[in-house]
């Protein structure tokens, strides 16, 4: 089960290259490192954690960033 988890998060992370959007990418990309968080809690491993943490903040500051540019153009 353990292994599958690994898997999935892999397989969802390679996935969000064929989506078409940007901000689309980076969620998935959060997504899939949230699972690597929790293979990584499951194999005591924390350079799995971290290194997965620090991609769902710079995935999430990033879509959070391009939504502000978005809505800034909407209102000029």
């Amino acid at each position: 089960m353990l292994e599958a988890l690994g898997w999935v998060a892999t397989s969802l992370f390679a996935i969000s290259y064929l989506l078409k959007t940007r901000q689309a990418l980076q969620i998935i990309q959060a997504s899939s490192a949230a699972l690597w968080i929790g293979y990584g809690i499951a194999i005591d491993s924390s350079p799995v954690i971290v290194a997965n943490v620090i991609i769902i903040a710079s995935a999430l500051y990033s879509t959070g960033k391009s939504l502000l540019r978005k809505e800034k153009a909407k209102l000029a």
